[in-house]
C-alpha cells in the first residue's frame, strides 16, 4: 500500500461536504488521505482557524496547502476518472468561473455550517 501523498481536510459534519468525500474515497485510490477537521488534525494545521476548514475545502500536500478550486483540482489530478477536471482547469476561463462558482457555492455552507465553528 502507498503512503498518501495529500491529505483531504473535510468538514464530515456538513452532509454536502460528507457526501463529495464519501464519493472520492469509494475511487479506492491510496494516495489520498482524509480528515475529519474535527478530529485531530496533523500538528502543521493545528494553528489554522477552525473557521477557514469550515469555509473551504483544504489539501496538503508536504509542506504546501491548497485552498478551494485548487485543492480540488489536486484530488482531481489523483483520480484517474476525475483527471480530465483537473486539466480543465488549466485554461484560464474555466479556472476563472471554477472558482468564482466555487466561492458562491462555499460561501452558502459556510452559512450552513458556520455554528460548527465553536463546537
Amino acid at each position: 500500500m502507498k503512503k498518501p501523498t495529500i491529505q483531504v481536510i473535510y468538514n464530515h459534519s456538513c452532509s454536502i461536504c460528507r457526501f463529495e468525500i464519501n464519493h472520492y474515497k469509494k475511487q479506492n485510490t491510496d494516495t489520498i488521505q482524509y480528515l475529519d477537521l474535527h478530529q485531530d488534525l496533523p500538528e502543521k494545521l493545528v494553528s489554522i482557524d477552525k473557521a477557514k476548514f469550515i469555509r473551504k475545502l483544504h489539501v496538503c500536500e508536504g509542506d504546501k496547502i491548497y485552498v478551494g478550486v485548487d485543492a480540488f483540482k489536486l484530488i482531481w489530478s489523483k483520480i484517474g476518472r476525475y483527471k480530465f477536471l483537473a486539466k480543465l482547469l488549466d485554461y484560464k476561463v474555466v479556472y476563472f468561473l471554477a472558482t468564482y462558482l466555487y466561492e458562491v457555492l462555499a460561501f452558502f455552507l459556510y452559512l450552513k455550517n458556520r455554528k460548527q465553528i465553536n463546537e
